[in-house]
C-alpha cells in the first residue's frame, strides 16, 4: 500500500524527523511530530510550518483566461487588481461543489493561478479542460513542479522575514502575495492560511522548498502535521472538501454564500445557486456545543430530544484551544438556527447540543 502512495519532496525529512505517517489523498503524510496537542498550541501561540506540498497548482493564461475563469469559479478574480487572491468554489450545474480552492490574479496579463485540494487535481483539471471549449486558454497542470510549506502563527512573519529572508512580505496584505527570485527560480510568497491565525505559503521548485524547510527547522520553528492542521481549520470554521463542502453539498448549504458573487453576469451553478438562496435548502451546515465533554466524529446521528433524526456530524474534536466538544453537522434546515437544542449520538448515548456559530475561535489574521 506505501509504494502506491506518492510522497512530497519532504517526505524523506518527515522521516527523519519521525513523524507518524499516514495516506493522505494519495500521499504518504505525516500526522504529527511532537504530538497534536503541541503542534496545535505552537501554531496558536508561536509558528509552525506544515507541508503543503500534496496540493495542486494549476495554472491559467491566454488571451480568455480571465473571462474562463471567472465561467468555473464562484468568486470574480478578474475585478481584483494583480497581486491579490480570491477564495471560492468550482460547481456543478446543479450547484453541487466540485471543489474550493484559491485564485491567484497574476502579475502577467491573463494569467491565473488556481491552487486546488490534493485529493481533487485530476478531478479539478478534468472539469476545466471539459468546460474550456469556446474559449481560447491553456490550462497546465503543473502540480508536481511545486513544493509548497505553509508557516502559520503569531511568529510567521518573523519567521518568513528573518529566517527565509522575505522581508517585503510584511508589507502583504490578508490575501495578497508576491514573487520573489531565488537562485534564478520563481518564488511565489502569499498571506492566507488554514488555521485562523497570521500565515504564509511559500511555493517553490522541490530543492527550494527543501532548504527553506530546513532552514525553519534548524531555526526552531515547530513541524506540524495534517493532524492539528486539521484542528485549527475546525476551531477557526473553515470547511473541509469532503466533509463541509461535496458534490452534495452546496456552498449555500455550506454557509458559504458570500463567496458566490451571484452578481457577476454567469458562472456554472449559478441558477442553481440563485434558486437555492431564493427557496432555501433542506440541509445546511451548522457549529453544535456539547454540553458534554464526549467527542462527536463523522457520520455520528444528530437526532431531535425524542430520538428523530434530523442530521449527521461532519467534523468533531474536543477543541484544544477552548476546550470544549465541539462539531459540525449538516442538518435539516428547520433545525438549523442558532440556539436550537439537539441532541448528538456517540456510541450507545445521545448527548444534548446547541447550535452555535460555525467559527469557534476568534481568528487572527492580519488585515490591512
Amino acid at each position: 500500500m506505501e509504494d502506491l502512495l506518492k510522497k512530497t519532496c519532504l517526505h524523506g525529512r518527515h522521516l527523519l524527523l519521525g513523524a507518524k505517517m499516514s495516506p493522505f489523498a494519495g500521499y504518504d503524510m505525516p500526522i504529527q511530530y511532537s504530538g497534536i496537542i503541541d503542534e496545535h498550541n505552537a501554531v496558536r501561540h508561536a509558528a509552525g510550518v506544515f507541508d503543503v506540498s500534496h496540493m495542486g497548482e494549476i495554472f491559467v493564461s491566454g488571451p480568455d483566461a480571465g473571462r474562463f475563469v471567472n465561467h468555473v469559479f464562484t468568486g470574480d478574480a478578474v475585478s481584483v487588481p494583480a497581486g491579490k487572491i480570491v477564495y471560492g468554489m468550482m460547481l456543478y450545474p446543479d450547484g453541487g461543489t466540485v471543489d474550493d480552492l484559491l485564485v491567484y490574479r497574476e502579475f502577467e496579463p491573463d494569467s491565473f493561478l488556481l491552487v486546488v485540494n490534493a485529493a481533487n487535481i485530476e478531478k479539478d483539471y478534468e472539469w476545466m479542460v471539459a468546460q474550456s471549449a469556446g474559449f481560447d486558454v491553456r490550462i497546465d497542470n503543473r502540480s508536481e513542479e511545486w513544493g509548497q510549506i505553509a508557516v502559520q502563527g503569531p511568529e510567521a512573519e518573523k519567521a518568513v522575514t528573518g529566517i527565509l529572508g522575505f522581508k517585503d512580505a510584511a508589507g502583504l496584505g490578508f490575501y495578497e502575495f508576491m514573487n520573489e527570485t531565488v537562485d534564478g527560480k520563481r518564488v511565489i510568497v502569499s498571506r492566507t492560511g488554514y488555521t485562523g491565525e497570521d500565515g504564509f505559503e511559500i511555493y517553490a521548485d522541490p530543492e527550494l522548498t527543501c532548504r527553506f524547510w530546513d532552514a525553519l527547522i534548524a531555526a526552531g520553528v515547530k513541524p506540524c502535521g495534517l493532524g492539528c492542521r486539521d484542528t485549527l481549520r475546525f476551531e477557526a470554521g473553515l470547511p473541509l472538501y469532503g466533509d463541509e463542502l461535496s458534490a452534495e453539498i452546496s456552498p449555500v448549504m455550506a454557509g458559504l454564500g458570500m463567496f458566490c458573487k451571484l452578481d457577476k453576469p454567469e458562472f456554472i451553478g449559478k441558477d442553481a445557486l440563485a434558486r437555492q438562496k431564493a427557496e432555501g435548502v433542506e440541509k445546511k451546515i451548522v457549529g453544535l456545543a456539547l454540553d458534554d465533554k464526549a467527542v462527536a466524529r463523522a457520520g455520528y446521528p444528530v437526532e431531535l430530544e425524542d430520538g428523530t433524526p434530523v442530521g449527521t456530524v461532519t467534523t468533531g474534536y474536543h477543541s484544544i484551544s477552548l476546550d470544549k466538544s465541539l462539531c459540525f453537522a449538516l442538518v435539516d434546515s428547520a433545525h438549523a438556527a442558532l440556539g436550537t437544542r439537539l441532541m448528538v449520538h456517540i456510541r450507545k448515548k445521545a448527548f444534548p447540543a446547541t447550535v452555535v456559530k460555525k467559527r469557534f475561535y476568534q481568528t487572527k489574521y492580519k488585515k490591512q
